[in-house]
């Protein structure tokens, strides 16, 4: 780069810059750059009960093509436009975008028109691995303690403790064998947090440089063994046309007994109806579940009256302290690329290739 102070452009949903842009990431982003804050003034009507982002994006507003030309860098997030081969027209000074939440996995980027004008395409969509991890690892406690059940129990005016039930006899997570699907960055830190317990991990991840194993020292297997294998199975996966539907009844079936099912990732990936017959079978599996298919979860639905789950609403990577942390690793990001370093969080082939399910 020039000595020329590089312009980073940020365009979101108005709604959202107070909570994303915290003043101390401003401060150190101003320190080597001119951040311009370009807000979506307003979102399109949405259904009660629907998640955002579901829509495609909208076409790009007047004042960021306007202001494109002397980009540098350009960071979008939920309300911002397609950045494709079209808006790129605009921008010819780009070299780098970056994308702040919504989904590693999601459409907001055109990658290959970026890497084709030789921009690098950085995602901070990790921001939100941190409580994610912390939940599935309660989660894992929670399932393992089978605490939903004694939970219900409670509520229904029933006192002490039952121990006719599996979390009585196989309840600690101590020195047992837990099976990760998916080891991205969540499956990592939690992998970190799973030190203390001394488990036997085994991983299962297509996508995954062999050395990972090594140096988390893990046993990188199937899909199948991780079932047949694992007293306690962690769904960590994104979702993809290759992950969606993945685990249905086949594979929830090599579930042991007595063993315990986590999702924290994405519904879809499980066969919902499948999950509920496997946790009805009576041979102690029990799960808890932050995600599941449809959500919000119908009030009719059997998931909530099962008694060996544990349910919350997809809360794991949502919270006031993890909101800011996108665009903080995004300032890092920015940090390490105008002063000539490789960035951590590029798009690279595997990401691509994960993102089609290839």
């Amino acid at each position: 780069m020039s000595n020329r102070t590089p312009v980073v452009l940020i365009t979101f949903w108005e709604r959202m810059g107070p909570t994303y842009l915290a003043e101390a990431d401003l401060a150190r982003l101003s320190a080597f750059a001119e951040p311009v804050w370009l807000p979506i003034p307003r979102e399109e009507p949405r259904e009660p009960g629907t998640r955002r982002g579901g829509g495609p994006p909208p076409p790009p507003r007047p004042e960021l093509l306007e202001a494109l030309p002397r980009a540098d860098a350009l960071i979008v997030c939920s309300g911002a436009p397609l950045v494709d081969a079209a808006l790129l027209e605009h921008a010819p000074r780009l070299r780098f975008v970056g994308e702040l939440e919504g989904d590693r996995f999601a459409q907001r980027i055109d990658v290959e028109a970026a890497r084709a004008r030789e921009i690098v395409v950085v995602d901070t969509t990790n921001g939100s691995s941190y409580p994610v991890a912390e939940w599935a690892l309660a989660m894992m406690l929670i399932a393992l303690r089978n605490a939903g059940h004694e939970f219900r129990r409670m509520l229904a005016g029933e006192v002490g403790q039952d121990r006719n039930q599996p979390g009585y006899f196989c309840g600690e997570l101590a020195g047992k064998r837990v099976g990760l699907i998916g080891c991205g960055h969540i499956g990592r830190r939690l992998l970190e947090y799973l030190r203390p317990f001394r488990c036997q991990v085994r991983v299962y991840d297509p996508y995954l440089a062999p050395e990972v194993a090594d140096i988390y020292d893990f046993i990188h297997t199937s899909l199948e063994n991780v079932f047949r294998q694992s007293q306690v199975v962690v769904c960590l996966a994104p979702l993809t046309p290759r992950t969606r539907a993945m685990i249905g009844a086949r594979e929830l079936d090599w579930l042991q007994p007595n063993a315990a099912f986590v999702n924290v990732s994405r519904g879809p990936i499980v066969d919902s109806q499948a999950l509920i017959d496997r946790l009805k079978r009576g041979d102690g599996v029990r799960a808890a579940l932050d995600v599941f298919d449809p959500e919000p979860i119908p009030a009719d639905s059997e998931i909530r009256q099962l008694p060996n789950v544990f349910l919350t609403p997809h809360i794991a990577g949502s919270n006031a302290e993890s909101r800011p942390r996108f665009f903080s690793l995004m300032v890092d990001e920015l940090d390490r690329f105008f002063h000539g370093h490789q960035p951590r969080y590029a798009l690279d082939e595997r990401t691509l290739a994960n993102r089609r399910g290839l």
